[in-house]
């Protein structure tokens, strides 16, 4: 790849990250389409697939170029994020904590990592796991405290009187 097109390049994934962030996927995807020759940036160019896929709420057919990205990319958080986001919506929640547990792995100083594991593992039924990272979560960021009472993923385990006591805020 030629430093010109290499920067071409960047301005394109730049701008399909633009288009994300102004809620516009389709036209993302539709940059994204036109790129002949991906190079070096392969994983970014997946990662943004799978992106815009997802914002479209094609779940389903985010998951192999979001997987593609995480193996270009396993250090990646926002790639396992958004594979674990979509393989929850898929109902697969054994491949969603897979993929937040290997974002954990990633980015252990990360409160949303632990959070979401808990929403996770509370939909899953399992109890305790859910207790445990939501404890961790309000540990390293007690912001998350306050996104518990509207999380209905915590649904399967509000009326226990262990995650009761860890959402109450104290004073």
């Amino acid at each position: 790849m030629t430093g010109g097109n290499r920067i071409r390049l960047q301005r394109i994934l730049r701008e399909v990250e633009g288009y994300l962030e102004l809620e516009m996927p389709q036209a993302a995807l539709e940059l994204l389409n036109r790129i002949q020759e991906p190079g070096t940036f392969r994983g970014q160019q997946l990662y943004l697939t799978g992106e815009a896929l997802r914002s479209l709420q094609r779940y389903r057919d985010a998951i192999a170029p979001l997987e593609q990205a995480a193996d270009l990319q396993p250090s990646n958080l926002r790639v396992w994020m958004a594979l674990g986001w979509c393989q929850k919506r898929l109902g697969r929640l054994d491949l969603a904590i897979e993929a937040l547990e290997r974002a954990e792995e990633v980015a252990p100083e990360e409160a949303v990592v632990p959070y979401n594991l808990a929403c996770y593992w509370s939909l899953a039924g399992k109890k305790q796991q859910a207790l445990s990272y939501l404890s961790r979560a309000i540990a390293m960021d007690p912001e998350f405290r306050e996104r518990i009472h509207d999380e209905s993923d915590f649904d399967p385990i509000r009326s226990d009187p262990e995650f009761r006591a860890l959402s109450e805020i104290i004073v």
